[in-house]
C-alpha cells in the first residue's frame, strides 16, 4: 500500500484502505480515552488517595477512642485516686494561723533531738497554683544520730515539711557535725512572716 497514492480528504474516507481506517480509529480512540484520563480519571485517583489516607486517619483516631472508652473505667478510678490524694494533702497543709505553730514545731524537734540552731531563716514565701512555699535555711549542729533524729522527726510531723540541699560536714575534733539544709512548708493561703526557734507556741489543730 503506497500512503501517497491515498487521497487524504476527509470527505473521501470512506474509499481508504482498511489498515489506514483502523490506524485513525485506533487514534481517535486513543486520544478519547487519554483525554477522559486527564480530565476525569486522574482527579478520581487523587481524590481516591485523599479519602484512603484519610480513611487510615479515622481508624487511627477510632483504635485511640476505642482504647480509651476501654480503659475509661480505669481512668476514672486513677481521676478518683488522685483527687483523693490531692484532698489529703491540701488537709496536711496548715492554715496561715497555724504556719507559726508549725515553725515552731520544727525548731522545738531540733532541740528535742539535742541539736543546737546556729541559723533558723524562713524566706521569702513562693506562691505556687493553690498553695504557698516557705522556704526555710537552717544550720544545725550536733552528733550524726542526733541529725537523723531531727530528720526522721520532721518526717513525723503532722503537716507536710520536706528537707532539700542537705549538706553535712565535721565541726569539730569530738565528732560534732554542722548540717545546712533548706526546710520547706506549705499552706493553702499566704504565709506568715519569720519565726525562730525561740518563739511561743501557737495552739492549732492537728
Amino acid at each position: 500500500m503506497n500512503l501517497s497514492e491515498i487521497n487524504w480528504d476527509f470527505n473521501t474516507a470512506g474509499t481508504w484502505p482498511l489498515p489506514v481506517k483502523a490506524a485513525i480509529m485506533l487514534f481517535v480512540c486513543a486520544v478519547v480515552v487519554g483525554g477522559g484520563v486527564y480530565f476525569d480519571t486522574l482527579d478520581q485517583l487523587k481524590s481516591l488517595e485523599s479519602a484512603e489516607q484519610k480513611e487510615q486517619t479515622l481508624k487511627r483516631e477510632f483504635e485511640l477512642k476505642q482504647k480509651k472508652a476501654v480503659n475509661f473505667q480505669d481512668y476514672q478510678n486513677q481521676l478518683t485516686q488522685i483527687e483523693a490524694s490531692l484532698d489529703e494533702m491540701i488537709r496536711q497543709m496548715p492554715t496561715e494561723e497555724e504556719l507559726a505553730s508549725l515553725l515552731v514545731d520544727i525548731s522545738q524537734t531540733g532541740l528535742a533531738s539535742g541539736l543546737e540552731f546556729k541559723l533558723f531563716k524562713p524566706q521569702t514565701p513562693i506562691l505556687k497554683d493553690f498553695y504557698s512555699e516557705l522556704p526555710i535555711n537552717i544550720q544545725v549542729t550536733g552528733k550524726y544520730e542526733e541529725l537523723g533524729l531531727f530528720v526522721s522527726g520532721l518526717a513525723s510531723l503532722p503537716r507536710i515539711v520536706t528537707i532539700h540541699d542537705v549538706n553535712i560536714i565535721p565541726e569539730d575534733k569530738n565528732g560534732a557535725m554542722l548540717m545546712s539544709a533548706m526546710v520547706k512548708i506549705y499552706n493553702e493561703g499566704a504565709v506568715v512572716s519569720s519565726v525562730g526557734p525561740g518563739a511561743k507556741k501557737k495552739r492549732g489543730r492537728k
